[in-house]
């Protein structure tokens, strides 16, 4: 799950930083704010890859996705944008359950001498 999850969050670290580009030309957004917004939330998609094994990095992880659709607000092709990876969120925690299931398995199954 640790590699789906983590090549999510690096693809939204580089969304983020294109929508601060984007939100920069925003009347009314004064470029400090939309940096430090667009920072703060580069680092978290960041600190987050290393946390997604952890308690509580995967609703972590959730709590970005809704950010990040939330700032359609602001830059409206975050609306799809967010959502799509809000999508790839999903399959990558989803898929990557399973996958670490097989992998507990498989591991399983080697470990038990064969009785044939």
């Amino acid at each position: 799950m640790r590699t789906l999850c983590s090549s999510t969050l690096i693809g939204e670290f580089f969304v983020i930083g294109f929508a601060g580009l984007v939100a920069m030309k925003q009347p009314g957004l004064s470029t400090g704010t939309v940096w430090t917004v667009c920072g703060v939330a580069m680092f978290l998609s960041v600190a987050l890859c290393g946390m997604v094994g952890r308690p509580g990095g995967v609703a972590l992880g959730w709590a970005l996705q809704i950010a990040l659709i939330a700032s359609g607000v602001f830059v409206p092709m975050m609306f799809f944008l967010g959502a799509v990876f809000a999508l790839l969120w999903w399959a990558s925690v989803h898929f990557g359950r399973k996958v670490d299931e097989a992998k507990a398995r498989f591991a399983a199954q080697a470990q038990q001498p064969d009785t044939a």
